[in-house]
């Protein structure tokens, strides 16, 4: 089973969705997922004294621009395993580009987390953990003289239109492979 291709992304249309969370709250490891076999790479230990402030993972069957599935951020108390599924609802989304590319970043809740669950709005959650979140992408790679640059906040209509692009761009580009491969 890969983790990208064959997770049932069980989007409702609306904010709620499944993610597979690639590096735990608090890691400085960058986990990554080998888009081939599907399991996680250590891609590098962060060159700056951060650690990652929420769960970070991806969508399973959506595709980006930059090559990638989507990314999200889930907030919750604990730190979640790698290539856990967790379930959860977008309260929005964050812009980023890296080194130039736009590398858009869900917002999510886990739903399964009784202090978490309750936030449906990315105003409903504190300012400073936005800040933090903020912070942490303008820093992590600074050591890496990698450019990076973070915009404001979206709201949670935003992160819907993304995913549902993103689910659209998985599908024709699966299609277009598999219909490479018959040829």
């Amino acid at each position: 089973m890969h983790p990208w291709h064959d997770i049932d992304p069980s989007f409702d249309g609306e904010k709620s969705f499944h993610a597979v969370i690639e590096i735990p709250k608090g890691s400085k490891n960058k986990y990554e997922l080998e888009k081939k076999s599907g399991l996680l790479i250590v891609d590098r230990v962060l060159y700056s004294s951060v650690m990652y402030p929420s769960n970070y993972g991806f969508i399973p069957q959506s595709y980006c621009e930059d090559g990638d599935p989507l990314d999200v951020l889930v907030l919750g108390q604990e730190p979640i395993h790698p290539l856990t599924i967790v379930r959860c609802r977008a309260v929005g989304m964050m812009r980023m580009f890296d080194e130039g590319k736009t590398d858009d970043k869900i917002l999510a809740v886990n739903v399964t987390d009784p202090e978490f669950s309750p936030y449906h709005s990315i105003s409903d959650l504190p300012p400073h953990r936005l800040k933090e979140l903020k912070r942490f992408f303008q820093d992590y790679k600074v050591l890496e003289n990698k450019t990076v640059t973070v915009e404001d906040f979206f709201p949670a209509t935003q992160a819907i239109r993304v995913l549902r692009k993103a689910f659209e761009d998985y599908k024709k580009t699966r299609a277009a492979q598999t219909s490479k491969r018959r040829r």
